[in-house]
């Protein structure tokens, strides 16, 4: 009887670090798919005007994200790149927080279509 209850207690605390931790990575996913797509359509703004977008999303997406920690920069040939990175606590164990490093290194391409004259 006691085997099954500490079974039972590993399996549930195994359960809820699995929620947790799935639970910031979804986090991560929205906001770094937000990401892209503000990227990928920010083809006519400033590298400024997209990284103070990035910053607006993270506080969107409840994203723990410092100014300093979001660069971004493109090249001649239309690429993109926004590089990040934060630390979100996790509660893996009931009371037990460990600091968990999201990373995010995203490279678009953007293409603006080029603009049709009306007669």
């Amino acid at each position: 009887m006691i085997k099954l209850v500490i079974k039972l207690v590993l399996a549930a605390l195994v359960a809820n670090a699995a929620w947790r931790l799935g639970s910031a990575y979804m986090q991560y996913y929205r906001f770094k798919d937000a990401v892209t797509e503000t990227a990928q359509f920010g083809g006519d703004k400033t590298s400024s005007q997209i990284r103070q977008r990035v910053l607006e999303l993270a506080s969107q997406h409840e994203v723990p994200l410092a100014e300093d920690a979001v660069t971004v920069r493109r090249d001649d040939r239309g690429h993109i790149y926004v590089d990040g990175s934060y630390t979100q606590p996790v509660d893996l164990l009931p009371n037990y927080h460990y600091p968990w490093t999201f990373k995010m290194e995203i490279d678009v391409f953007t293409a603006k279509p080029p603009k049709i004259d009306s007669p």
